[in-house]
């Protein structure tokens, strides 16, 4: 699995331990770290969701202080959903019901263990397109094809 990540400033401390662990980790083949000394949130999360959405990366962890931010950035690229995630629950939800293929999280929110032990239960998720779910995501990337062609 080829993962970007990526973190502005106040994000990066916890980008740095995420991304040591998942360039340890078996299951990954490359880590490619998107952020730059002056990155903002918003350019951050564009680069990395073009990653996703060019087919560069398959996935990716975004941080900032919250990991709101980043979601909402990310999620601005066409074909890309990106979560806020920072529990079992919605780690889950956010890959195997919605298909996010960011995960976004908080340097002020989450402690950096947990967030690495989040990590790699998401690494095993996998969305299921015969769920309950799947005719949301089809209505959504319905909707979102029909605004970009305006």
């Amino acid at each position: 699995m080829r993962i970007v990540i990526g973190a502005p400033a106040n994000g990066a401390a916890l980008r740095d331990i995420l991304k040591a662990y998942l360039g340890a980790d078996h299951r990954v083949g490359e880590v490619v770290d998107v952020s730059r000394a002056d990155s903002t949130y918003p350019a951050v999360s564009f680069a990395a969701g073009k990653a996703i959405a060019e087919g560069r990366a398959d996935r990716g962890i975004l941080v900032c202080g919250t990991g709101i931010g980043t979601a909402i950035a990310a999620s601005k690229v066409p074909g890309v959903r990106a979560a806020t995630a920072h529990d079992l629950t919605t780690v889950r939800g956010s890959v195997e019901n919605y298909d996010a293929q960011v995960l976004c999280m908080g340097q002020d929110v989450i402690a950096a263990a947990a967030a690495v032990s989040l990590v790699d239960l998401w690494l095993d998720l996998r969305h299921d397109p015969a769920s309950s779910y799947a005719t949301r995501l089809v209505e959504i990337t319905g909707f979102e094809a029909s605004t970009t062609q305006s």
